[in-house]
């Protein structure tokens, strides 16, 4: 049956109860009833009664309810005995404990729901003897136990007082207990009551409770009891640090969620919720990959942002700042592909020739996969326009499976366009390195600084000289980003430039970087890449991918020798869409088109030739001698024309030369007033006549040492009167004594003779080399004359 302390707490906490007594008296028998030897039995399933003490118990079992409806109505009196075991529905004989309780019913209460419940309080200890029936309740012969009697005991009297010190130190640790408890407890006379009263409402196992109950010596009682409250009070005095402890947690917390819900509701007042975007953000944050630095200054600027209101100028400052620092990957690379093989595939597949460039691409990667780790080289690639630099750093990124972004230099102007402007400008952005960075989101992409030669520089600053910090291995690992405000490391990117003109490019700006020189194509080369790229590209472009017709060889060398002058292909490519255009037109209007592209549809869709090499076949008078020139489009032909007529021997010089040029002239012309003789020129000559030396093409800047050995022979031809022998050209500087030095530019003027249709070319014996690297089939044809000497220069050029 179920059984419940008086005045015990819904929770049953471990406490006892002060419960004031019925009555009170030395023996605990207010009255000097009879007690008979045989007496209904009410078995206990989770409490001990004590003697003195008044609890109230539900009863719920058939038997019990009749043992104490009988009890009831004869003298109201009952032995009460706990159950060994409290989880024993239906107790026998052998479950009941030997020593119980006698008790007297008080009160029957019946219940609305039909249970009953009574208040009963304990008079005697007693002792079951025998069980005299067990239907339809359990009923037994009992022996009445009587306590001893202590009189004048200094140390049971110490015992005594130390319980109630211990009862009050303990109710006053039970917060569920009044403190008036106490001072009950410490007023209660007898020490007989005060231990069975303090037993009963003691926290402790029933089997404790039944032994306290069973010992006879009320010394040895109160002994026991006294060592089960130390327990109690150490549990209780644990307990209430606990609880005090969590208390104080729970209170800042609640004074926390207070202040916080009194600021959620100002902001709301405000008109102002940016909870969201914080929260938003911080979940971005949660699995970034970055340094320590980058956290903890997203962590402050979280912080600040969640104390900004939305319309505080700042708190768009703040917020574009960390999403920034979101959005930069940080330590977040793509894997490199360390297959050269597929690399070289790829590479070759997108541009033809060039093998300079892939040789240094497949040589990064092969030490990049022996190694794993290296800082990316910065390289440049100079060259004319038109040729595939920047493409081709496409291509490398297909080929190494990187992400590719390019960087347009050209223009640039101002410094923070590299580094970025502080953020506290009003439309501060980042620079436009990290700008690339965030949009690719990888940390080792190819990036293409496009036209680093053109980069200019005023009043805001010089941007070129902020790029060496970005082009620098040794210092790219800690660029720093006015608008970031923190060190990014580019040490993985690989940068490609690309210039025309070395000569624009700072010279400290120069010493970073790694320059691969790319010269233009030869005619060879121009009709290859037109089969295999511009031709099916200019196709796919005008709609004519599924129709096929048919263009020679020869035709695409009459387009690019006739129709276009250039070191690269883009004039090329333009004359390409051309055609293409023109098979479109008559598929559209006639529904068919030339199956084959002859010379004569040449002239009708792109006119007359524009650029003929019949102008250097004719046949040249004296005074006429051809050079080759470099010019940062590709190599050229330039005419050096000289004039004798009557005056005193000055030189004039038209055809807007350069100072170097003009020298060049001046070194030429007293190289021949020292050695006139060797080639029959009268002395007197040099006094009497006027020279005239004139370059085409007027309109156009001419500069540099290498026509030296053309004007020196085109006027050693106006001197003597012998032509300069056709079909050649020159290139080489002088000295005045007569020494022939090298010139740069050797491949894209070769090409240039080569186009114009000339047949011999004389230069200095040192540049044989240069010679040496160009492709002998696209130079076929041309015989070379290296000298070393002014004089060699005019036995080969004079007919």
């Amino acid at each position: 049956m179920d059984t419940k302390f008086y005045l015990q707490s819904p929770e049953e906490e471990m406490e006892f109860m002060p419960i004031i007594p019925l009555n009170e008296n030395e023996d605990g028998n207010p009255d000097d009833q009879v007690i008979p030897d045989e007496l209904p039995l009410l078995p206990l399933r989770n409490t001990v009664l004590f003697p003195g003490v008044v609890i109230p118990i539900t009863v719920g079992r058939d038997k019990s309810i009749k043992a104490v409806t009988d009890a009831y109505k004869a003298d109201k009196l009952i032995g009460v005995v706990a159950q060994k075991d409290s989880n024993v529905e239906e107790p026998t004989i052998s479950d009941l404990e030997d020593i119980g309780t006698v008790a007297k019913i008080a009160k029957l209460i019946k219940m609305p729901d039909g249970g009953t419940t009574i208040i009963i309080q304990g008079r005697k200890r007693c002792k079951l003897e025998e069980i005299t029936a067990d239907d339809p309740y359990f009923k037994a012969r009992i022996t009445i136990l009587n306590d001893s009697i202590i009189t004048d005991d200094s140390d049971f009297n110490a015992m005594i007082s130390s319980i109630k010190d211990l009862a009050g130190q303990i109710v006053n640790l039970s917060p569920n207990l009044p403190s008036e408890a106490a001072i009950i407890l410490k007023n209660i006379e007898n020490p007989s009551f005060l231990i069975h009263f303090v037993s009963s409402n003691l926290n402790c196992d029933i089997k404790e409770k039944q032994r306290l109950l069973e010992i006879s010596d009320i010394k040895s009682r109160a002994e026991l009891l006294m060592n089960l409250m130390q327990t109690e009070l150490q549990y209780a005095e644990l307990k209430n640090k606990v609880t005090t402890k969590t208390r104080a947690e729970l209170d800042k917390q609640q004074k926390d969620y207070f202040l916080q819900q009194q600021i959620k509701a100002l902001k709301d007042e405000l008109g102002g919720e940016n909870v969201a975007e914080v929260k938003e953000m911080q979940k971005r944050a949660e699995g970034k990959k970055w340094p320590e630095a980058a956290k903890e200054m997203f962590n402050k600027g979280v912080e600040k942002l969640d104390r900004m209101h939305p319309t505080t100028p700042d708190y768009s400052v703040v917020y574009n700042h960390l999403d920034l620092m979101l959005d930069l990957p940080w330590e977040d690379y793509t894997e490199d592909v360390y297959d050269l093989k597929k690399a070289k595939k790829i590479l070759d597949n997108d541009h033809y020739g060039m093998q300079k460039i892939k040789e240094r691409i497949l040589e990064y990667l092969a030490v990049l996969k022996l190694k794993g780790d290296m800082k990316s080289p910065i390289l440049c690639f100079l060259g004319p326009p038109g040729i595939g630099k920047t493409s081709l750093g496409k291509s490398i990124a297909s080929a190494i499976n990187r992400k590719y972004v390019r960087v347009s230099l050209g223009g640039l102007h101002d410094e923070s366009e590299i580094r970025g402007h502080r953020k506290t400008y009003i439309g501060a952005m980042p620079g436009r390195i990290l700008q690339s960075i965030r949009k690719v989101k990888s940390s080792n992409p190819v990036m293409i600084l496009d036209e680093i030669d053109k980069v200019g520089s005023d009043h805001r600053g010089d941007p070129s000289s902020a790029l060496l910090e970005v082009l620098d291995p040794e210092q790219n690992n800690t660029f720093y980003d006015n608008y970031l405000e923190l060190e990014y490391d580019l040490s993985k990117v690989l940068f490609i430039a690309t210039a025309n003109n070395i000569s624009n490019i700072p010279p400290a700006l120069r010493d970073r970087l790694e320059i691969i020189e790319l010269s233009g194509y030869a005619v060879e080369e121009k009709t290859e890449i037109a089969k295999r790229h511009l031709i099916p590209k200019q196709k796919d472009m005008h709609g004519l991918k599924d129709i096929i017709f048919n263009t020679s060889d020869k035709i695409l060398e009459r387009v690019i020798q006739d129709y276009t002058r250039e070191s690269g292909v883009r004039e090329l490519d333009r004359q390409l869409a051309s055609i293409m255009r023109y098979q479109a037109k008559e598929v559209v209007l006639n529904g068919k088109y030339k199956a084959t592209i002859t010379a004569k549809d040449l002239e009708k869709i792109l006119g007359k030739p524009r650029y003929s090499n019949d102008l250097y076949k004719t046949a040249n008078m004296p005074g006429v001698a051809v050079g080759l020139a470099w010019t940062y489009v590709g190599g050229d032909i330039l005419f050096i024309e000289t004039q004798l007529s009557e005056g005193k021997g000055e030189l004039k010089l038209t055809g807007n030369l350069g100072n170097v040029m003009k020298e060049s002239a001046s070194t030429a012309l007293t190289y021949l007033e020292a050695n006139g003789k060797k080639v029959n020129i009268d002395a007197a000559d040099f006094k009497n006549k006027d020279i005239h030396i004139h370059v085409p093409e007027g309109a156009v800047p001419k500069d540099g040492p290498s026509a030296g050995i053309t004007m020196l022979s085109a006027l050693a031809s106006a001197f003597t009167g012998r032509k300069i022998k056709p079909y050649l050209a020159m290139t080489g500087e002088i000295t005045l004594r007569g020494q022939v030095l090298p010139v740069g530019g050797i491949k894209e003027k070769v090409l240039a003779a080569k186009r114009a249709g000339l047949k011999e070319i004389i230069m200095c014996w040192q540049n044989e080399k240069d010679v040496e690297e160009i492709n002998q089939q696209f130079i076929k044809g041309i015989k070379f004359h290296y000298v070393k000497t002014m004089q060699q220069v005019l036995e080969l050029a004079l007919v």
